[in-house]
């Protein structure tokens, strides 16, 4: 009996020793939680442009009440429609023509358009700049220019604009006074976009569409009826100005413009009125770019980075976004927290991970109350 309880003792205590042993290695080879790649929006810092136009600055609060442009798109939840249809009524709200002498505010042009006076495309691209950031949108001036003299059906000069789109996450052209964006494939294009696809084959794959509606047209609907070729080619020169709070704190008169330089701008000259190179060559107000990115940066969208210990993560975000407010986070796929909507949170926030999949989407918010397009981030085991 002694025997057989000494041999007992002694499997009580390998069984003893043992059982530390086993959950040590059951805890070295449990799988360990990991970021899943996801397709986010794509992020790209601003390192070419300065100063956007503030939102809250008080003339453009200003303009936002004293026209009521928030009833004009009312009801509708769809954030790119919003933008068509504050578009559309800058289109139907100014008649087009020769403009008076002298200089104009968004206000001021608007009030004369109601009193019957016309304006040309460099007044409905200051009009509808000022209207696109009063509402929290962020727009920026660009000029395109076909640069070659006497070519049939010719546009020469065109002021407008691109705008961000935070439904597609990219930047798009922009046209109020005509009311009329390019696409391809129902996808918005940019104004280099535009310029890469009349390069290709004069624009034969892309749509020129009007209105809210986005009705397909063959023509640019002035009075002469030009084809979408020939507008297309207006976007040969394209020139950005890298100061984009003009309308609020405009630099003497004066900003850098920005131009891509490829191999096209290598080997053309941009002729001007008169058949003469644009001013702007040999002078620092021309700044190039070789990188496209840095022209199409991204603004509202969200960079992040992740690091994670056991059962926590810590989440750093980044964003170029004009006038930040805040970051938002919400918990997706029927998550139990923060279960009634977004919530502001500091751009490090560090998370729980209680379930095999965690999936929480995060956004940023501008000052205006505009936010940008969502940013997951998903944890598994």
């Amino acid at each position: 009996m002694n025997i057989e309880a000494s041999h007992i003792e002694k499997m009580k205590a390998r069984l003893t020793l043992a059982v530390p042993l086993v959950m040590l290695i059951l805890s070295c080879t449990a799988p360990k939680f990991h970021e899943v790649k996801v397709n986010n929006p794509g992020f790209y810092a601003n390192t070419a442009f300065i100063s956007y136009n503030d939102s809250s600055f008080p003339k453009f609060n200003a303009l936002k009440e004293k026209y009521q442009l928030d009833t004009i798109f009312h009801g509708e939840k769809d954030e790119f429609k919003r933008i068509l249809l504050l578009r559309h009524w800058i289109h139907k709200t100014i008649p087009r023509g020769i403009p008076p002498p002298g200089e104009f505010t968004a206000e001021g042009i608007i009030d004369e358009a109601l009193k019957g006076v016309k304006f040309w495309c460099s007044y409905f691209m200051i009009v509808h700049n000022e209207i696109m950031t009063a509402c929290g949108f962020v727009p920026r001036v660009i000029n395109a220019d076909e640069g070659v003299l006497n070519l049939p059906g010719q546009i020469g000069h065109h002021g407008t604009n691109e705008i961000w789109s935070n439904t597609y996450s990219k930047w798009f052209f922009s046209d109020a006074m005509y009311d009329s964006h390019f696409e391809k494939k129902g996808i918005p294009l940019s104004a280099l976009e535009i310029r890469d696809e009349y390069f290709k084959n004069k624009a034969a794959d892309i749509m020129l569409v009007n209105g809210p509606e986005r009705k397909p047209i063959n023509y640019y609907p002035d009075q002469d009826n030009r084809s979408k070729e020939n507008f297309a080619r207006v976007f040969t020169w394209i020139a950005w100005l890298k100061q984009n709070d003009i309308y609020s704190n405009w630099d003497n008169g004066i900003s850098y413009l920005l131009m891509y330089e490829d191999e096209y701008f290598k080997t053309h000259k941009w002729i001007r009125a008169g058949g003469k190179p644009h001013w702007a060559y040999n002078t620092k107000y021309m700044v190039l770019i070789k990188n496209r990115e840095e022209l199409y940066w991204t603004p509202n969208t969200i960079t992040s980075k992740v690091t994670i210990a056991q059962n926590k993560a810590t989440i750093e975000l980044s964003s170029s976004t004009p006038f930040l407010k805040s970051y938002q986070v919400k918990e997706q796929a029927g998550g139990d927290q923060m279960a009634s909507g977004w919530k502001d949170v500091p751009n490090i926030v560090a998370v729980e991970l209680k379930k095999e999949t965690n999936e929480i989407g995060f956004r940023v918010m501008n000052l205006a109350g505009v936010t940008g397009p969502v940013h997951t981030i998903i944890i598994e085991r």
